[in-house]
């Protein structure tokens, strides 16, 4: 194949602008990332409850509880000032609290699914209402978090006043389920048998190998873009943190978590069993607000959409946003749409 004879001179053009942007990287270094104002109000077994600072008269202002899920660091909620879903909802008058769940240590490999879905999340329910002088909380559940909200809803509806789900997988076996056709054929025993704890870095190969050009290649091919623009290169830099800071997961839990919802899809099915009851999500009676995007490759929206049908809400609605599974925390458009429209659904109910 013969080149373009002025491919030369561009292809100088672009490696001399990506060792600009690969050397201003390496100034800038790790920054910091999830830094919006907290204190930890509870040390459990597994887990921090943080609470975020939003003035002295927080206790009168709704308050929500943010679930989110095992694979990730939730800061990509807390990424930057100007890119933080936690600072957007605090700015729109919210009391936020969020469960940051700690790194399982061997010992923790039999800690199972029920564990995390019903007696961790309880203990943070317990403790927000105790600080708040409160019967009920109001449940943000992200991705994998969200399905542990609906689960939590289910067995424990009496404490929950309104659930939000975000990005949350509720229908595992839809055909556009990349993830889920690949995972339901994976030997769950031999994962268990031979890690144990499930590592991080293995879990994130496999959501690389999803997209591999936007999530390998392309994203070098943006750093040419950002050569000249300092503040872009450490945003890029947080993600680049965010991505490559991937917890290890308690053997057990993964493996329940994967059989029963992405194997068996039993959630939707009425056969999922936590903690020896059944989650029936006809139980949730509470208000439901649904948020999922349009462009997910992860949790596509035809696999959240079908919550509507399953839970026994008479108040349910739904926000759509026109963007990725990451771009709904982080990308600018949904930082304006997002959290004030979270915000005001709670407050409208509270």
């Amino acid at each position: 194949m013969k080149l373009p004879d002025d491919f030369g001179p561009e292809l100088l053009l672009l490696t001399e602008r990506l060792t600009q942007s690969v050397g201003q990287l390496a100034k800038i270094g790790l920054p910091d990332i999830g830094t919006s104002p907290h204190e930890t109000v509870l040390t459990g077994e597994g887990f921090r409850l943080l609470r975020y600072h939003s003035g002295e008269m927080r206790e009168e202002q709704c308050a929500v509880l943010i679930v989110y899920a095992l694979v990730n660091r939730p800061w990509v909620l807390d990424l930057e000032p100007d890119r933080s879903t936690i600072a957007r909802l605090v700015a729109s008058g919210l009391d936020v609290f969020l469960i940051e769940w700690e790194d399982p240590l061997a010992q923790d490999q039999n800690r199972g699914f029920s564990d995390y879905a019903c007696r961790m999340l309880d203990e943070c329910v317990d403790t927000v209402n105790c600080l708040r002088n409160e019967n009920t909380v109001n449940l943000l559940g992200v991705c994998q978090g969200g399905t542990f909200s609906l689960c939590y809803s289910a067995l424990y509806g009496h404490k929950v006043r309104n659930l939000v789900t975000m990005v949350t997988p509720v229908d595992f076996h839809t055909e556009d389920n990349v993830l889920s056709k690949w995972v339901r054929k994976v030997d769950l025993d031999s994962v268990e048998d031979c890690y144990g704890n499930v590592p991080g870095n293995l879990l994130n190969a496999v959501f690389v190998s999803l997209q591999p050009f936007r999530l390998g290649s392309k994203k070098y091919l943006d750093l040419v873009d950002l050569a000249d623009n300092p503040e872009g290169l450490r945003t890029f830099a947080r993600m680049e943190r965010w991505i490559a800071d991937s917890p290890d997961q308690a053997g057990r839990a993964f493996c329940e978590f994967v059989r029963d919802l992405f194997q068996r899809n039993a959630l939707v099915q009425g056969e999922l069993v936590l903690d020896g009851n059944l989650v029936d999500l006809g139980k949730i009676h509470c208000p439901v607000l649904n948020v999922y995007a349009l462009a997910d490759h992860l949790v596509p929206a035809s696999a959240s959409r079908p919550l509507a049908g399953h839970v026994a809400s008479a108040d349910y609605s739904e926000l759509e946003f026109d963007g990725g599974h990451i771009g709904i925390y982080v990308s600018r458009s949904a930082q304006e749409i997002v959290p004030p429209a979270i915000a005001a659904w709670l407050q409208a109910r509270s």
